[in-house]
């Protein structure tokens, strides 16, 4: 299994399950000399946690970050950096009776492809899993803001519930991520009656990356698109992603589509700041379709591991709605991928 890993220059490497001792990450490639505190971890872990709204898992987990190396005295020292996340939270015995009931929507293709898997809330299939990523994010984060870049995300929808325009000073304080209070509102009136159905809803979550310079991405097979595309729809509850006007753009003319170049610079963006694989300069807009939760109170028919069929009585805590804590999840994969593409460049440049 070699497919932990993600970047070429800046990488990172998590581990650990949901229901183990502990989450975590190994980042390697960051720069040494940049300010790095705890603080700037624990703030996008505290964003991601669960148990803090009627709208999220009830999970109690704390995710106090410790950085067991690559930092010291608050300066990043070129070292590999490694974050580790304790679980204290854990519950794996609501998991015992599910081991031989294969669970609908659930990565059940893992005991295919390695004839073993861990059935406690789903191993490293689970949502937990994006605790590491988090963290990692945080760090890109950092070394973007020094350039001038900043990644921003919002639910843009729940279920059929589309929000308006983003008000960043509102995300943040809004219990839903959303940003336009009044749809807001009706996502939690939404989520909290599928709650009660012993359901969940999906939705879509919409990620700006602001300032990023014309010039990254490496065409043909490293293109930026292609490798956000490649992260974000690696996150688990993601199931498409589209840059710009996206799907929107096979119902246009050319003319329609085209942003076209002025003295003062693109009089549009329907291509979300990327044109054929590389930043153009202009905002980087990229929106995820983002499954319903697949654990939920209502009882499923299904099959055990020999085909035989059961109903399944499903226990544990899940998210209604996993959309509020996937905003922090969306921003950490693209603020990775560019700056993974950011010190790309630099290397081409510099050889």
């Amino acid at each position: 299994m070699s497919s932990n890993e993600l970047g070429e220059h800046f990488r990172i490497l998590t581990f650990g399950e949901s229901h183990g001792p502990a989450m975590g990450v190994v980042i390697d490639g960051v720069v040494p000399g940049m300010s790095l505190s705890i603080e700037d971890i624990q703030v996008e872990l505290d964003r991601r946690r669960p148990g803090t709204s009627p709208f999220v898992s009830s999970r109690q987990e704390l995710d106090r970050a410790e950085i067991l190396s690559g930092v010291f005295n608050g300066v990043t020292t070129g070292a590999p950096i490694c974050i580790v996340v304790r679980n204290h939270d854990a519950r794996p015995a609501d998991y015992d009776a599910l081991a031989d009931i294969v669970r609908p929507g659930h990565g059940v293709g893992w005991l295919h492809r390695y004839g073993v898997r861990d059935w406690r809330g789903g191993g490293r299939t689970s949502g937990r899993e994006t605790v590491g990523r988090v963290a990692a994010g945080a760090v890109a984060k950092a070394f973007l803001a020094s350039k001038g870049v900043v990644v921003q995300a919002r639910v843009q929808q729940v279920a059929n519930i589309k929000a308006g325009a983003p008000n960043w000073d509102l995300v943040e304080s809004d219990p839903i991520r959303c940003g336009d209070l009044e749809a807001s509102n009706r996502m939690q009136a939404a989520i909290l009656a599928a709650k009660a159905d012993g359901d969940s809803l999906g939705g879509i979550v919409e990620v700006f990356a602001y300032g990023v310079p014309a010039g990254l991405g490496d065409p043909v097979f490293c293109k930026l698109d292609a490798e956000l595309a490649k992260a974000l729809v690696s996150i688990g509850a993601v199931k498409g992603v589209e840059f710009g006007d996206g799907f929107l753009v096979a119902t246009k003319t050319g003319s329609e589509n085209n942003d076209r170049p002025t003295p003062k610079g693109f009089a549009s963006n329907h291509c979300g700041g990327i044109l054929g694989g590389i930043s153009t300069g202009q905002t980087l807009i990229m929106r995820l379709a983002v499954k319903p939760t697949p654990t939920i109170g209502q009882d499923q028919e299904t099959v055990d591991l020999k085909g035989n069929p059961v109903t399944l009585h499903s226990g544990g805590r899940h998210d209604p709605c996993i959309c509020p804590r996937l905003v922090p999840v969306a921003e950490a994969m693209v603020a990775l991928v560019l700056a993974d593409a950011w010190m790309r460049r630099d290397t081409s440049l510099n050889s």
